[in-house]
């Protein structure tokens, strides 16, 4: 069963974290997973949300742990603490 990470994020330096994004796809698809959403144009429909979403498709939640603990993406975690405030949630699909 598909799994999903669904992130809201703050970023506060937005040069450091650029080189986050450029290094983050290859640690997903090497985890087969995917972004389907990745700071797009947004609208808030209900309540406040500044910043930007992101969801990622795993094809499970095993791979998606995997992923978040491997050590392709640790380093990556530690420069996206000091870049940015962010919300991360693991939930599994239907």
């Amino acid at each position: 069963m598909v799994a999903y990470v669904i992130a809201h994020v703050e970023v506060i330096d937005g040069i450091a974290y650029e080189e986050y994004n450029q290094k983050v796809s290859a640690t997903i698809a090497a985890y087969g997973g995917r972004s389907i959403v990745r700071g797009g144009a947004t609208e808030v429909l209900e309540g406040e949300a500044p910043g930007r979403w992101v969801l990622l498709e795993f094809p499970s939640m095993d791979r998606l742990k995997a992923w978040w603990d491997s050590p392709e993406y640790l380093p990556l975690r530690a420069l996206r603490a000091r870049t940015a405030k962010s919300l991360l949630v693991a939930t599994q699909g239907v």
